[in-house]
């Protein structure tokens, strides 16, 4: 399958947004801003630079759902050109999605053991089983955050992954909009019963349920869909500006559904929409220019092993340099960043190749 430059693009400033958010927030848990100034134009506009970035910097988290909406896409889009070669082997198809997850997801485990330099909040005890088996939802409120609180995305993912070939077949069944339709009807409800009804935790419908991110995931699913259908119309309007501008429009609206017990059974498909068209319309933008699109898409392709890794070394930093101004953090932060994304590169593609080998030599094993 021909892989879409501008969706690996995407996937590198989301994992790099996601680095980033977590980096500053642990720096800058107890700072302030120095206070607004608006005693002439220049300190008038870094005023309001100062808060512009602040805003945005706090939004940093919203880039997971548009993690998640890509991967419904790259999901749906593969499995629809296997698709076209005859029917699905699911057997196979599942085979396949846990070699990919799995390893690297067990090399995250034993980098955090093992390397220097990283936050350990927590004592390594029992609960590293279930971590290991990606059931980190199983006893939530003591596991789903264990060890690195980024892993919670991992016992999402396996969920949504696992009942895949029913989204996939329905999907095809219906059409992409009645699927939307349908999947969003669905996540919609489990996270009404679950915030409204029944007053659980918040960690379920951050993810420790999956169904309570079906709708990201479907809108990802059905706009491979649409994609398919009409290639240069999709990518028009999410990479020529209008998908940026829409974004824009619709973002302070999908930031008020904060402000509701109701209207938040709405709020992580609105941000991560809005924040989807935000950083796919940047990515359009970089598309332009050749070394810059070759060097983010080469951090999107590689994003799990950086998402998996970077949560433990950022804040290990963070703590250690809160004294710092802010200006220094900045200039700390592009070569962090810089050394996690190599670093992960190095530890996924490394994986993946070693994987890769030991399936090779396991078929040529049972062909000799």
């Amino acid at each position: 399958m021909k892989r879409l430059l501008w969706i690996d693009i995407s996937k590198g400033l989301a994992i790099l947004f996601v680095a980033y958010f977590h980096f500053f927030t642990t720096y800058f848990q107890h700072g302030v801003l120095a206070p607004a100034n608006w005693s002439s134009l220049t300190a008038g506009a870094l005023t309001i630079l100062r808060l512009a970035w602040l805003k945005v910097t706090g939004l940093g988290f919203h880039a997971v759902g548009v993690f998640i909406i890509l991967s419904g896409w790259t999901l749906m889009q593969s499995t629809m050109r296997r698709a076209e070669s005859g029917a699905i082997a699911w057997g196979g198809w599942y085979r396949g999605r846990f070699l990919r997850l799995y390893p690297m997801y067990w090399v995250a485990h034993l980098v955090y053991l093992l390397s220097p330099f990283v936050a350990r909040l927590e004592p390594v005890d029992d609960r590293i089983i279930l971590s290991l088996l990606g059931l980190r939802f199983i006893d939530i409120q003591m596991n789903f955050m264990y060890l690195n609180a980024s892993w919670w995305y991992f016992a999402m993912l396996i969920q949504l992954y696992l009942i895949f070939p029913l989204l996939f077949l329905t999907a095809r069944r219906v059409g992409p909009c009645w699927f939307l339709f349908i999947a969003c009807i669905a996540g919609f409800f489990a996270r009404y019963m679950l915030l409204v009804v029944w007053h659980q935790s918040g960690l379920w419908v951050l993810g420790g349920f999956a169904i309570c991110r079906l709708p990201e995931f479907a809108l990802g699913m059905s706009l491979a869909v649409w994609h398919t259908r009409s290639t240069a119309r999709v990518e028009w309007f999410l990479l020529r500006g209008a998908g940026l501008v829409l974004g824009l429009m619709l973002y302070p609206a999908a930031l008020q559904l904060y402000n509701g017990l109701y209207e938040y059974i709405f709020v992580d498909f609105a941000t991560g929409t809005c924040c989807m068209l935000e950083i796919v319309g940047i990515a359009g933008i970089i598309l332009l220019f050749k070394e810059p699109a070759k060097l983010f898409g080469l951090v999107g392709l590689y994003s799990y092993g950086l998402y998996l890794i970077h949560q433990p070394y950022v804040i290990w930093l963070g703590l250690r340099i809160r004294e710092v101004p802010i200006w220094a953090f900045l200039l700390i932060c592009v070569p962090t960043l810089a050394v996690l994304s190599a670093w992960g590169m190095f530890l996924e593609k490394m994986t993946n190749g070693l994987v890769n080998k030991l399936v090779s030599l396991k078929k040529t094993a049972r062909t000799s």
